[in-house]
Parts: structure tokens; sequence; C-alpha cells
């Protein structure tokens, strides 16, 4: 008896106090790159309409929002589909890790990667090779993130850093070049579209194949409508809108006087008084 408990105390040991401090250690000597992402800079006139993008140096545009600043049904759509226990999982969710294991061993093939939004999101901000040490990097990356930022931060971080296809990336990005509107005025059927394209922004390009676009959001609303997130009836209804959209179109207004208040701006979004549609 003795023994076993002596055995049990160093474990407790090891868990409340010598895990800690390493993980502590580790996190100093190792910290997350994320200062390291210069954000893209955009030129936006008075109802917000982006004027001019001026790309980082890898030539990427991100369009900055806040979760308030997101349609909500998004929000459903890209929670339900991608990871329906964001909230309560503690940034990796061992029941889909299985499940994907498992597949794996049955079918011979990956069916579905298990990856958490937090660990999409580490893998975002610091890429790994397709290897079980790349798998271990992005497992402590997704760690040092739940310890860092809260889960509507790092739900943040993923609209903003979502492959888009090309050189957009996040949601509000995505929604000017396809859409021309504020990613808050997304439509049922628009939200559950750009839920499921980061997960194949090329193949399933919207402006050039509609088909496979409309196929893998159906997908996405027949999930909304197993989990009852939203109801038969608005799935339905949603079903019925076909997809079409004009090929992609970066904000090119005001060129001169976007050079000139980006000057003397650090901010991500810099504000005019311009009228976007007296402009054009």
């Amino acid at each position: 008896m003795k023994k076993w408990l002596r055995r049990t105390g160093w474990i407790l040991v090891f868990l409340v106090v010598v895990l800690p401090v390493a993980f502590i250690a580790a996190d100093k000597i190792w910290p997350l790159p994320i200062k390291q992402i210069e954000m893209a800079r955009t030129v936006v006139a008075a109802d917000g309409t982006p004027l001019w993008r001026f790309a980082d140096k890898e030539g990427i545009w991100r369009f900055p929002v806040k979760l308030d600043e997101v349609s909500p049904d998004f929000i459903d759509a890209l929670l339900t589909y991608e990871d329906r226990h964001f909230y309560q999982h503690p940034g990796v969710n061992p029941f889909s890790l299985m499940r994907a294991a498992g597949q794996l061993a049955s079918s011979g093939r990956i069916v579905s990667g298990g990856s958490t939004i937090s660990m999409q999101v580490a893998r975002l901000i610091d890429p790994h090779e397709r290897t079980f040490g790349g798998k271990l990097k992005q497992l402590w990356r997704t760690a040092q993130l739940e310890y860092h930022y809260s889960k509507d931060e790092i739900l943040e971080m993923y609209l903003n850093r979502a492959p888009y296809g090309g050189t957009i990336e996040g949601i509000g990005a995505a929604s000017w070049v396809y859409l021309n509107k504020a990613p808050d005025k997304l439509t049922a059927s628009e939200a559950a579209l750009f839920a499921v394209l980061p997960q194949a922004p090329s193949r399933l390009r919207p402006d050039r194949y509609p088909e496979r676009a409309q196929a893998a959001r159906d997908k996405v609303l027949d999930r909304l409508a197993e989990f009852k997130v939203w109801t038969p009836e608005k799935v339905v209804e949603v079903k019925q809108e076909q997809i079409w959209l004009a090929p992609r179109k970066n904000p090119h207004l005001a060129p001169l006087l976007a050079r000139r208040v980006i000057k003397g701006s650090q901010e991500s979004i810099v504000e005019t008084t311009i009228d976007a549609s007296m402009q054009r």
C-alpha cells in the first residue's frame, strides 16, 4: 500500500508541478510565431467598402474582421461542419482523432482528418510537414494557442487566416473579393459555401466550378440539418439556391489617394470619407 501511495504521489507531482513548469519553459524557448505574420493593409470608403488593398510581403491579402463582424449563419455553418465541440475541448478532440485513426485503419486512406479549428490555426500559423513529427509539432502549437488565447480569439484567427484560394486569406477578404460585400451580410447559402471552401479552395472555386461548390455547400447544409442547428425548412429553402459567382475581383479604386493616406497610418484598415459609388 505504501509503495502504491508513493508512486501515486510522484505521478501527482509530475502532473501538477513538473509538467506545467516544463510547458512554460518550452513555451518561452519556442514561442508562437504569430507576431511574425504581417497583416495586409486596406484603404476603405466611408461605408467600409475596400477601395485599394496593399498585400503583405508574400502577396497575401487579408481583410481583418472581428467575430461580431461576421454573419452568425457563417459561424453556425463553420462550427457545425468543422468543429462542433470547439468551445468544449482543450484544443484537441480525442474522439475525432480516434475516429480518424479508425477510418484510416479500416479504409487505408484518410477519410476525415480529425483536426479541430485550434489545430488548423496552429498549422496556418506555423506550417508543418505531413509526417508524425509534423503532427507532434502541430499538437504543441495547438497547446500553446489554447494556453495564450481564448476560444473567441482563436476563432478570430481562423476567420482571418483561412485560405480561400490564391492570395486571398480570411472570410473578410473572400467576402469582398467574391461577393463585393461585408461578411456580416452573407446569406445562409453563402455562409454554408464559405464555411467549406477553405478545405479545397482551388477545386471548389465557385466562379469556376459551381457544381462542385454547390455539392460541397449541400454537405454543410446536411450537417446543419442533422444536428438540428438549422430547421429542416430553412435547409430545404437554402438548397434551392443555385451557386454562381462572378470571377474574383480585387479592390482597385482611388489608387493615388490610397497610397497617400497609407503613409500616415499604421492601421490594418485605413478609413476615408470617400463615397465608393461615386468613386466608381
